[in-house]
């Protein structure tokens, strides 16, 4: 893969196979049928339990399907997509060898669950199946080759191919209305974490990746607090999914390793522990940017947040890097997301094995220093 370099700027922007980026209030009942592969097209709905049980979203889109379209739904996608389930779907799908469609509804388990599945349906039948999704939170698995699910042993699992992103996304104001508000704000700063980390991401490029990212973190920080304040309004849930989509579609195939640290500890908080992805970031993403403050080169792209969030910069990179680190801190204060290690059964008795999953060594500087910065959430 190629880097991207600030001095000289250079780099390189591949794009991805999404072919249809769909949204605004009333999308899925407007436009879901124009965007199935084909007139004969069979579809089968990935979701989750709650979902399924506390809304009418998957049925209506049942209904939708009808006959001619629905080949089954499977609703039972726990958080952190456990193998069991992913099993059982993949079992259902694969039995029916006239579905040529997915279509996830929710949160980052039930589009990761169908990319894996999708994934799955090449190893065993030679292609992958059609994606179309509609997500329900901010997570933006949506935007990523990526799909990640745990294993018996409860750990993160991940498969990857550039046609696991799904074909078409459906942004649905009535749909998100649904996610309750922890979620739905807990998930947006997910976002936010992965537009900050691909500001100093090895291979995102300026354009579009970093300039997306930017106006992506412009948005939540604008939007997040209103839509705390006003649940219902869907002009401020609709950009605040353009926001999520902005803030990690851009990275397109150029993509070399994770994403950055406060991901890498996403992962070892969230399966092992039980931990959301939404509330992971809240837990990690503002010790992180101080620590990248360290570092100059990730300083001067931190820094460059600045003035996208309201605040002038002062010249000094590290200083103005720090700065944003205290900005997250403020939003998350602002929405009552500010939450600790205790607060989710963490001891510091595990500090050891979290730094050990998150940077991949059991001692050294980085190993003490992101141990130190997991201590200081408990």
């Amino acid at each position: 893969m190629t880097e991207s370099t600030e001095h000289p700027l250079s780099g390189l922007w591949k794009p991805t196979q999404l072919q249809a980026l769909q949204y605004g209030p009333s999308s899925v009942q407007k436009h879901l049928l124009s965007h199935l592969p084909s007139d004969s097209s069979k579809a089968f709905i990935i979701t989750g339990a709650s979902l399924a049980a506390k809304t009418s979203l998957v049925t209506q889109v049942e209904s939708l399907l009808g006959s001619k379209h629905l080949a089954g739904t499977f609703s039972n996608i726990k958080q952190h997509a456990p193998v069991a389930h992913l099993d059982q779907a993949t079992d259902a799908v694969l039995k029916d060898p006239k579905i040529d469609t997915l279509i996830s509804i929710g949160g980052g388990s039930p589009i990761d669950s169908a990319k894996a599945i999708s994934y799955r349906h090449h190893l065993k039948q030679g292609k992958f199946l059609y994606h179309i999704t509609i997500p329900t939170t901010l997570s933006a698995a949506e935007c990523t080759l990526i799909a990640g699910y745990t294993n018996e042993s409860g750990n993160k699992v991940t498969v990857a191919h550039p046609q696991l992103i799904p074909q078409v996304i459906i942004y649905d104001a009535t749909f998100a209305k649904e996610t309750p508000q922890p979620l739905w704000l807990s998930t947006g700063i997910r976002s936010l974490d992965h537009a900050v980390e691909l500001m100093y991401h090895p291979t995102a490029s300026e354009v579009p990746t970093k300039q997306l990212c930017r106006a992506a973190l412009a948005h939540l920080f604008e939007f997040l607090p209103k839509c705390k304040k006003e649940p219902g309004n869907e002009d401020y849930i609709t950009r605040l999914q353009l926001a999520a989509f902005s803030s990690l579609y851009g990275l397109g195939l150029n993509v070399k390793g994770g994403l950055g640290l406060s991901h890498a500890l996403g992962y070892a908080l969230g399966a092992p522990y039980g931990i959301p992805h939404g509330t992971t970031s809240c837990l990690t993403l503002a010790n992180v940017v101080r620590l990248k403050a360290e570092k100059p080169e990730d300083a001067e792209q931190i820094a460059k947040i600045l003035p996208w969030i309201g605040q002038a910069r002062s010249g000094d990179d590290k200083e103005d890097a720090i700065r944003v680190g205290d900005a997250i801190d403020g939003l998350l204060n602002e929405l009552g997301l500010d939450t600790s290690l205790k607060d989710h059964n963490v001891g510091e008795d595990q500090i050891p094995t979290i730094a050990k999953l998150a940077t991949g060594v059991d001692k050294g500087e980085l190993f003490d220093r992101v141990s130190a910065l997991i201590r200081s959430k408990l």
